[in-house]
């Protein structure tokens, strides 16, 4: 799954709801690193700003958290938000 950059809907959108999709699917576990920064931008052919934008959104909502210098994780499944 990819970005589609002729969707008007914003790319970080497309970019969250793609990662958010990974993790309800189980493709990316509960405490496993997300892919980086760089390997996303490439992967989507989109700015370092858009994914960084994607994971404030995933960030705000729980799906995922930072530890600076780590990197960016799963969210443990009970912080999860329900309704997203």
């Amino acid at each position: 799954m990819t970005v589609d950059h002729f969707n008007p809907e914003p790319k970080y959108r497309q970019i969250a709801a793609i990662v958010r999709e990974q993790i309800r699917s189980g493709e990316l576990e509960p405490l496993q690193t997300v892919p980086s920064e760089t390997q996303m931008v490439q992967a989507h052919g989109v700015a370092r700003e858009t994914v960084r934008q994607a994971m404030q959104t995933l960030r705000d909502e729980g799906w995922v958290f930072t530890i600076q210098a780590r990197g960016t994780f799963v969210s443990p499944s009970d912080q999860w938000p329900t309704d997203s």
